[in-house]
């Protein structure tokens, strides 16, 4: 009788892009937990989803998910892509400026510049939903939210990609950017 063990196909290049990902530094505002990853996009895949919370309350909530294809895929332009989410509810007045969409990305392109987080093959979309309620909601009044949703491939270490996330989380949110050269004191994972 052999012993039958499982053999671990995961590449090193993944596993390691994974420990990168946990080793990143997120502004102490994002609260961070692993998720299920998708199964049917890449061979390989590791998800986040994050809220910023303040005073108890969150203000934004995200997702971030690093693929991983081994043999490389043409419409990447690499082997890894990292694909977010983002989204946070805004002023009713602040939605109706056209301009919201190309400031919600700039937040994600400032973040990721900020962070010199390399990339290329950039692509996404930023929408503004404004909801008005009728009839018995009539009395809810107007809400609003932005939200952001982007993909590139990274062409530096994975702990960049994930900090720049953390910070578009919390732009979306309205909080301010830390101070140039503060580093967060801590990173917080889980815990809800």
């Amino acid at each position: 009788m052999g012993v039958h063990r499982e053999i671990d196909h995961t590449p090193a290049a993944f596993e390691s892009a994974v420990e990168q990902l946990k080793a990143a530094v997120l502004r102490p505002e994002v609260v961070v937990d692993a998720m299920p990853a998708p199964q049917r996009i890449a061979p390989h895949a590791h998800a986040l989803s994050g809220d910023v919370v303040v005073h108890g309350d969150e203000i934004a909530t995200g997702r971030f998910i690093l693929l991983h294809d081994p043999a490389g895929n043409d419409a990447w332009n690499g082997t890894f892509r990292c694909v977010t989410f983002a989204r946070a509810d805004v002023e009713p007045e602040m939605a109706a400026d056209p301009a919201l969409p190309s400031v919600g990305w700039s937040w994600l392109t400032d973040a990721l510049d900020a962070h010199d987080a390399e990339r290329t093959a950039a692509s996404g979309s930023a929408t503004v939903v404004t909801t008005e309620g009728f009839g018995e909601m009539a009395d809810d009044g107007s809400t609003a939210q932005i939200e952001v949703r982007a993909s590139w491939t990274p062409t530096s270490t994975m702990g960049e990609h994930v900090s720049a996330w953390s910070d578009l989380l919390c732009a979306i949110a309205g909080l301010p950017p830390l101070t140039p050269g503060v580093v967060p004191l801590q990173r917080r994972r889980g815990g809800r």
